[in-house]
């Protein structure tokens, strides 16, 4: 991702004071970028990942705590969740979670991917950003 990509995207999500991102990868400029504007911010992966001075690691698994149905805990009592080229089949699962603990859902798809939920677009840079609206409306 270019380094004006990064600004842009941590930019527009700085605007939420906590943040959770799914699925963080090796990806983590943009979680530092937001920590950098003050937002506190918490990484998620299946798999153990180094993150960035200031940025808290959780392991889970989005798709799973979606088929659970899990009640909102302390890792998701967040403004908003986010994910960099998440891939369609992720789209929902990540969305549910997100809207279960009333937080926004914002995330960026892998290439020419399409949503999978309802989305309004913003455009950001080279990027577009979708953002999850919940089912009522907000």
């Amino acid at each position: 991702m270019s380094r004006p990509t990064t600004a842009a995207l941590a930019d527009y999500l700085s605007r939420y004071a906590r943040v959770v991102e799914v699925g963080v990868g090796r990806r983590t400029d943009v979680a530092a970028a937001l920590v950098d504007r003050g937002t506190d911010v918490t990484a998620t992966d299946l798999y153990a990942r180094s993150v960035p001075d200031g940025v808290r690691f959780v392991r889970d698994d989005v798709v799973a705590r979606a088929e659970r149905g899990a009640g909102v805990d302390s890792l998701y009592a967040v403004d908003a969740v986010y994910a960099l080229n998440l891939p369609p089949e992720l789209h929902r699962p990540a969305r549910d979670v997100a809207h279960a603990a009333g937080a926004d859902f914002l995330f960026t798809t892998l290439g020419g991917d399409q949503p999978t939920v309802p989305v309004e677009r913003v455009t950001l840079d080279a990027e577009t950003l979708y953002v999850a609206r919940h089912s009522d409306g907000r």
